[in-house]
């Protein structure tokens, strides 16, 4: 298991007028998560795009407990529990402090320029190989 973590702070764009965060800002958020675990791990994604590659959403989800509030510092949790092969697939935590706010997760698959799914290119499969070595 790969873990990132990323801090954000609430926007007032991002709220309504009573100051709580519109759901629909947490997707931002977890886009943040995934683009700093990648390049934690040295895959940054504009290299990818460099190389030709891109990681279109295939699926999203997303559940709320809490509201997330105007200025609050909000922690990303961004998880990576399985080795890609065809897809890649994380998942995200939202808290605040101790707090869980939100819960979700992302499945995305390898394509090409044209748009063609794609196996990941050798730099994302030799680093996930490290990564994941010895992990069950």
């Amino acid at each position: 298991m790969i873990r990132s973590r990323q801090e954000v702070t609430v926007r007032y764009a991002e709220t309504d007028m009573m100051g709580v965060v519109y759901h629909g800002n947490y997707l931002p958020w977890f886009e943040i998560g995934r683009t700093t675990l990648l390049k934690e791990l040295g895959l940054p994604y504009r290299a990818l795009e460099a190389e030709g590659y891109r990681l279109p959403v295939l699926e999203v989800a997303a559940k709320y407990f809490r509201p997330a509030l105007y200025d609050d510092t909000l922690t990303i949790l961004t998880t990576l529990s399985e080795k890609p092969i065809l897809r890649i697939r994380l998942d995200y935590e939202v808290r605040r402090g101790d707090e869980l706010l939100a819960t979700g997760h992302t499945v995305h698959a390898f394509i090409d320029r044209e748009g063609k799914p794609v196996r990941p290119p050798p730099s994302v499969v030799a680093v996930m190989s490290k990564a994941f070595a010895g992990k069950l």
